[in-house]
């Protein structure tokens, strides 16, 4: 059983409510739930949000879209996740968050695919130099880990970014990375500012209409024909 959970909240610092932003008339969430639905691995997704009275919004977006939902503490992310996992058990667990209306799908399941091929603890798209997109990000780790992480858990930093002492001490855990040559990681498919947002929206205003599957691919081809955009905000983006 591999179960997706997907972080979200309104109350981020740089653009507020971000996650319910519209792509194509509808929420951003909205829109990475249906590129993360296109896995072929995930059994299930839960959204994994605060159970601050501003999230309520969150929770109500979501769950017209059938989603699962389970809210917890704002600031102890791993305890969230931890919650939801307890509330839908299951052997590996996805990490994500809201912030990527661009996932992709074939990543995701790479990703799962060398976390159960390598029996690892712990795997990652984004290994240092060789990284993928920003906003393409993969995290697949055992439940079994995720537990004993957060058991163990001691740190603000563990606390908010879930999968910390993971990756931070690969001498106590079994872990893989998947590789992108050449290496992506200086380009910006997230969305954490107000300039991150306008590029995503010109990407789903050129290639949704005619294609809601579309791929990074896709999106790499249209950047390219977009001097425009290929720097937008200062960073790069393809």
């Amino acid at each position: 059983m591999i179960l997706a959970i997907l972080q979200a909240r309104m109350s981020s610092t740089r653009l507020p409510g971000k996650v319910l932003m519209p792509l194509q008339r509808q929420p951003m969430i909205v829109r990475q739930i249906e590129r993360v639905a296109r896995s072929k691995r995930i059994d299930k997704l839960v959204v994994a949000t605060s159970d601050r009275p501003e999230d309520d919004a969150i929770e109500a977006a979501v769950r017209r879209e059938g989603i699962a939902v389970f809210r917890g503490s704002l600031d102890n992310v791993q305890q969230r996740f931890i919650g939801a996992l307890d509330a839908h058990p299951a052997d590996h667990v996805v990490r994500l968050t809201a912030d990527c209306p661009l996932a992709d799908p074939t990543l995701i399941d790479a990703t799962i695919d060398l976390c159960l091929s390598k029996g690892a603890d712990y795997v990652s798209n984004t290994p240092e130099g060789h990284a993928h997109p920003k906003g393409t990000d993969v995290e697949v780790m055992t439940a079994a880990a995720l537990r004993r992480a957060a058991a163990e858990a001691t740190t603000k930093e563990a606390f908010e970014h879930v999968t910390w002492d993971l990756w931070n001490q690969p001498q106590r855990w079994t872990c893989a990375w998947l590789p992108c040559f050449p290496d992506q990681g200086a380009v910006r498919w997230t969305v954490d500012r107000p300039d991150d947002y306008a590029f995503v929206a010109a990407v789903y205003d050129a290639l949704y209409p005619a294609n809601r599957a579309f791929t990074s691919d896709d999106i790499r081809a249209f950047v390219a024909g977009r001097p425009d955009l290929q720097d937008y905000g200062g960073d790069r983006r393809a």
